[in-house]
């Protein structure tokens, strides 16, 4: 199978192409306890623009087996995946498993047009249905891994042994340990040479799920809300259309992506996959949970995975992946851009976090003087700077290069005072910081964590030292108010929101990933609707 090639023509389904790049099914989990309630969870998913339904009949109160799935299965307004997960395979059935395989068979006869089987008992199940299925319905033979994910041979050997079976479509779902899991995930995808269905769950495997539709996947599952989820990490129907725009992934399409740890609360993905469709550009952006940044840069080498922006707590480890470095990156420190050259695959290092923070900065108090200045309104001011990590030393560096004394706070004073050394700053720690004011009217960065979602009512200096600042700072932009921004306007400092740093250097980094102009009205727009 080469990529993107699973036929539709194995599952008699009919869809509408509408514009779609890639052959991979949208499959919505269906899981209530009645029949009911199950029939208006299949209208929402089609209205949400699933393709498919997988009926998880485990999830059915005082299941009456072929009343019920007549119901399910004639009144659905899409085609029908039938799943009676045992507990044993991670379901919630837990009774006789002849009534359970009766309950498959009857799914049969009665026109489903997929029935999920366990490997352990497929060939069982097999046996048992011999000359009895019609053509038309497809049988899934599944294996689910809630520990891990194996290695390449084992995962094929799973895959083999699947296939053996007799399956029309093999599943294989296993879990992210690593984000580089998802590699293997790929492999078996790219490599299957029959339907296959590969996901990794968890927070670290949402990748694999995306990008099935780059490499192939017969299916992807998408749930009908957020709180309502099959398994761990599936993304809602709704973000893979309108977020992912998951119909427009095709086999060669560009990987991009946010590199982070935590990193679910970015709103980077909604920022620039909105502007690559709005440019027409072939691209995906991800957010991208790594634990170790060179690890993830060496297992997703190809050159399909082009362009990342790094966030907390990465920016430094970043710079040392680069094979070369922007010297405004090497003179801070830290990169927030990193981009593979198309000629040679050299991965290359920026940092464009202190070109967005500084304008901010700069705008406001520009406008709060109401006069045009022939400066920068940051030459000879004590501009304090919270935190010496990747965004501390682009502030600090910016603050610096427009003439401000800096002041570097941070918890660890030895870090503190390595950063200020390069800026010809002074350098204290964070707890000596609440009682520092040596003079009225400073400014104040903070790049710290503290304060950010879902610790929102933290704030990293307290309220009584924010009077003798005139402006004040947050790059956290999750929530855009944080406490330390609103006890900052309570003392009457002008105060700069984090998303004005970060759709700042939003719009540097779209035009580095595309070679073209930003859209930046609408990703403000996008901005605004999502923070």
């Amino acid at each position: 199978m080469t990529l993107g090639s699973v036929p539709l023509a194995t599952t008699d389904l009919k869809i509408v192409d509408g514009g779609r790049k890639n052959s991979t099914l949208i499959c919505a989990p269906v899981m209530a306890e009645t029949v009911d309630q199950m029939l208006v969870q299949m209208g929402k998913a089609k209205e949400l623009g699933a393709d498919l339904v997988e009926v998880r009949i485990d999830y059915l109160k005082n299941f009456s087996p072929r009343s019920d799935l007549s119901i399910l299965i004639k009144q659905a307004p899409l085609p029908t995946l039938i799943t009676y997960r045992p507990k044993w395979e991670g379901g919630e059935y837990d009774g006789d498993e002849s009534k359970r395989q009766d309950a498959l068979r009857m799914a049969i006869e009665l026109g489903a047009n997929f029935v999920d089987v366990e490997l352990k008992v497929a060939q069982e199940f097999y046996n048992s249905i011999r000359g009895k299925k019609p053509e038309k319905v497809k049988i899934i033979v599944s294996s689910h891994n809630y520990e891990n994910t194996p290695t390449v041979e084992e995962i094929g050997n799973l895959v083999a042994t699947i296939q053996a079976t007799g399956a029309d479509i093999v599943k294989v779902a296993t879990t992210a340990v690593e984000i580089t899991d998802n590699a293997r995930i790929f492999q078996v995808l790219v490599h299957s040479q029959v339907p296959t269905i590969a996901i990794a769950m968890a927070e670290r495997g949402l990748m694999s799920r995306i990008l099935s539709a780059k490499y192939g996947g017969f299916l992807t599952f998408g749930s009908i809300e957020a709180a309502r989820v099959s398994a761990p990490g599936q993304p809602t129907i709704t973000d893979l259309l309108e977020l992912y725009n998951f119909r427009l992934i095709a086999a060669d399409t560009k990987i991009h992506g946010v590199i982070g740890k935590p990193i679910g609360h970015s709103k980077s993905p909604h920022l620039y996959n909105s502007a690559f469709r709005a440019l027409g550009f072939n691209g995906i952006y991800l957010p991208l949970l790594v634990d170790s940044v060179a690890n993830f840069i060496n297992t997703f080498s190809s050159p399909d995975f082009v362009g990342y922006s790094y966030t907390i707590p990465h920016k430094e480890d970043g710079l040392r992946c680069c094979d070369e470095i922007d010297p405004i990156a090497k003179e801070i420190g830290a990169i927030s851009c990193m981009i593979r050259r198309p000629t040679d695959g050299k991965l290359m290092g920026y940092n464009v976090d202190y070109l967005g923070a500084i304008a901010a900065i700069e705008e406001a108090l520009q406008a709060s003087n109401g006069a045009p200045a022939s400066g920068s309104p940051l030459a000879g001011k004590l501009f304090v700077v919270m935190g010496a990590g990747g965004a501390g030393k682009a502030l600090a560096y910016g603050g610096y290069e427009k003439g401000a004394r800096v002041v570097v706070a941070n918890r660890t004073y030895a870090k503190a005072k390595e950063l200020a050394s390069k800026v010809g700053g002074q350098a204290i720690t964070l707890d000596e910081l609440k009682d520092f004011h040596p003079e009225e009217g400073m400014i104040l960065a903070n790049t710290t964590s503290v304060g950010m979602k879902p610790r929102i009512e933290d704030s990293p200096l307290p309220k009584e030292a924010l009077k003798y600042y005139s402006l004040v700072f947050d790059a956290i932009y999750t929530p855009k108010w944080t406490r330390l921004l609103q006890e900052a306007k309570d003392c009457g400092a002008i105060v700069v929101f984090g998303t004005e740093m970060f759709i700042n250097q939003a719009f540097v980094q779209v035009e580095r990933f595309t070679g073209l102009p930003a859209p930046k009205q609408l990703m403000r727009d996008v901005l605004a609707r999502n923070t």
